[in-house]
């Protein structure tokens, strides 16, 4: 444990915000995987509903920081084309 006070103080905001990261992950993948099982059972409305909320989950994880911008980018690219496959 630190002794300084503002090194105690950095040490319970990387706590607050590497949980607030974490939750914002962990509904990202869940995001994710609604997604890709409305694609596995073919169901384009729901798929497309999902892509949705899946490209705002993304792009909301990039712009805060915790997803870099390219990674949102080529994940979003990459579901696009599976959802286009399913509609083709």
């Amino acid at each position: 444990m630190a002794n300084i006070k503002s090194a105690q103080k950095r040490i319970k905001v990387i706590e607050t915000k590497t949980l607030r990261n974490k939750m914002v992950k962990s509904a990202l993948k869940t995001q994710i995987k609604k997604l890709e099982t409305a694609i596995a059972e073919k169901n384009l409305e729901a798929a497309k509903v999902e892509f949705t909320a899946t490209a705002k989950a993304l792009d909301m994880a990039a712009s805060k920081g915790i997803l870099h911008k390219n990674k949102a980018a080529r994940k979003k690219s990459r579901l696009a084309a599976r959802l286009k496959g399913l509609s083709a």
